[in-house]
């Protein structure tokens, strides 16, 4: 009884507004006709609405015999609104074509066929002259029309009202664009144009504006500017702008409260869920284009909203693009699942480190095998990788106090990147030990299997010494770490000794040697082999070139000795030759000069090796 008694006070209310509406009517003549529309009823003259409305004339002429009083307009676009401005138009009743009314003036003109054919200057024509001088040649009344025409679809769509529209906002934000970049251009000293790029930046004020458009309508508007050629940073600046006003239940997003959970899971969000899917779909290829953040955010709503997979699977594989500029907050997506699971979505972070590794490999096997000749230790990848492998430990200690995670999906997140990836498993060191602490019923068998992960070789000094005492580990565990600890120590201390003992020292290089190897990838790892190779050579050049300067200086000395054969000279030629300083390694303990036994052997091993190398 309630809901009948306001649908007839409703009622009521359009008919006294309507009652208000008809002062404009001629009282004096009385009505022929009477119109109905979407509720609303009209008594008007059937001469005046006959001569402009083409629709009325073709209903009237065909009710001719039984006298038609009475006429029922259905599905009118604009409802009565629209009606009674066609109607003071056929009256010649002068009102004002706005940006508020010009779509429906164009809808209801198109049904009624007030147009050219059957009057001059009729409305249809106004209304369309109305759109192509003054809508399209202003991005804002361009915005209000579309917003005019969420309620008049599809006909308006039809009419290429909308279309006309959407064009002209992205030609109009092109063309700000391309003017603030001239304007920001400048000479240098040298006389060259420029870019300032710390000019402020002021052809992105169409972004507020467009953020009121209902979601289809702005999708539409952004693949036009997409397809205009408007700049990434500013679409994405669009998108971002969109979502924060749109996503009004942001906050919880981001909070994994049970009420929350209930909320969107009721299905009563499939406002959120359309709009989150739309921001995905029209996301820039370009990286950075959006702040990871950002990406971060869209990826919890999608999970939380249960979107598409493949809305999330892109987001997922936009995120590992570019991981290595994530933090610990970002990866840290609660799940939204059953009460038993995980505090954190873990199976989420596995494929995005799945997608880094798979996109640091592919960036791999595209470059030209050039790059090996690089002298730089590191390349960009590897340094990302050293960045993610930091934030994947700094995780996996976050999630390892939690009771539900089991061995399986913690190893899976730390094996996820290649072993090459930490330099130092002091991170991964103190993640497992929480993890060992928070599952203390943990079987030995998985003990073992999990510390395998760990390369105590890479551990710091602080971290092997607390492995040592760390009970929480397998014994064969800390074996290992008092092992490479005591060659630690060994090495230390022969390091102190200076020159007098060798081989302590070459055993030190070797093993320091091996474990930077093993911390470089492959591609690092042969560019250090070849940079070996060539101080090598370099080092063999100079010792042939000595050699050389020595066999020539021996010929000469020869033949000296021959012509005077006397002591004096033999005494000169010792000294000659200790000054060449190619036997300085020689022992203090022995003559001061070598034999020409000594000479003559050495000189053939260096030739054997020169020759060997070459």
């Amino acid at each position: 009884m309630d809901r009948s008694d306001k649908q007839q006070q409703l009622s009521l209310a359009k008919c006294a507004r309507q009652r208000c509406n008809e002062e404009w009517i001629f009282r004096d003549v009385p009505s022929d006709i009477t119109i109905e529309v979407s509720g609303g009823t009209f008594h008007l003259h059937k001469f005046p609405l006959v001569s402009r409305s083409g629709r009325i004339r073709k209903l009237v002429a065909e009710h001719r015999d039984s006298d038609m009083s009475r006429v029922e307009l259905l599905n009118l676009p604009g409802g009565a609104e629209s009606f009674e401005l066609a109607a003071k138009f056929c009256y010649g009743i002068n009102f004002e074509i706005t940006s508020m009314n010009v779509a429906q003036l164009c809808c209801v003109s198109d049904y009624l066929e007030m147009t050219e054919e059957f009057s001059k200057d009729n409305l249809n024509s106004r209304a369309e002259e109305y759109i192509e001088s003054i809508v399209c040649k202003n991005l804002e009344i361009c915005v209000e029309v579309l917003q005019q025409c969420e309620n008049l679809l599809p006909l308006a769509d039809e009419l290429k009202i909308v279309s006309r529209c959407i064009d002209a906002i992205a030609s109009k934000a092109c063309a700000e664009q391309i003017a603030s970049s001239f304007s920001r251009l400048e000479y240098s000293s040298s006389g060259r144009l420029n870019m300032n790029r710390q000019a402020k930046r002021d052809e992105d004020w169409w972004i507020e504006d467009i953020s009121v458009l209902r979601i289809d309508l702005y999708q539409r508007v952004m693949t036009a500017m997409k397809c205009r050629g408007v700049r990434p940073e500013s679409i994405g600046a669009s998108l971002v702008g969109y979502a924060q006003k749109e996503l009004t239940k942001k906050s919880s997003l981001w909070n994994p409260s049970s009420q929350a959970k209930a909320d969107f899971l009721s299905g009563s969000n499939g406002h959120e869920k359309l709009v989150v899917e739309t921001i995905v779909s029209l996301l820039p290829v370009e990286k950075l284009a959006v702040p990871i953040t950002f990406l971060f955010g869209l990826l919890r709503s999608a999970v939380m909203l249960d979107c598409t997979v493949a809305c999330r699977l892109d987001l997922e594989r936009r995120i590992g693009s570019q991981l290595d500029i994530a933090t610990l907050d970002d990866l840290l997506i609660p799940s939204f699942r059953n009460a038993g699971d995980t505090l954190f979505d873990v199976d989420t972070v596995h494929r995005i480190l799945v997608n880094f590794s798979q996109q640091d490999d592919s960036e791999d096997d595209m470059e030209d095998a050039s790059v090996f000749e690089s002298d730089s230790p590191h390349s960009p990848s590897q340094s990302a990788l050293f960045k993610v492998a930091k934030l994947v430990d700094n995780y996996l200690a976050e999630i390892a106090p939690d009771a539900n995670l089991k061995l399986a999906k913690f190893m899976v997140i730390a094996e996820a990147l290649p072993t090459h990836a930490r330099t130092v498993h002091d991170g991964l060191y103190r993640a497992i030990d929480i993890y060992l602490k928070a599952h203390q019923g943990l079987p030995e068998f998985d003990r073992k299997k999990l510390c395998k992960m760990i390369d105590f070789q890479k551990l710091s000094q602080e971290a092997g010494a607390h492995a040592a005492q760390n009970e929480r580990l397998p014994l064969q565990s800390i074996v290992q770490v008092l092992y490479f600890e005591q060659i630690r120590l060994r090495n230390s201390l022969s390091c102190s000794y200076g020159d007098d003992d060798h081989k302590p020292m070459h055993q030190s290089w070797r093993i320091s040697s091996g474990a930077l190897s093993a911390a470089m990838s492959p591609r690092d790892n042969y560019a250090s082999l070849r940079r070996e190779n060539r101080e090598l050579k370099l080092e063999l050049a100079r010792l042939r070139m000595r050699l050389n300067d020595l066999e020539k200086e021996h010929v000469c000395m020869k033949r000296d000795m021959e012509k005077s054969n006397s002591r004096k000279f033999m005494s000169s030629f010792s000294k000659k030759i200790g000054k060449l300083g190619f036997f300085g390694h020689s022992s203090s303990r022995g003559s001061s000069s070598p034999s020409k036994y000594s000479h003559r052997t050495d000189s053939k091993v260096i030739e054997r090796t020169c020759a060997s190398t070459e």
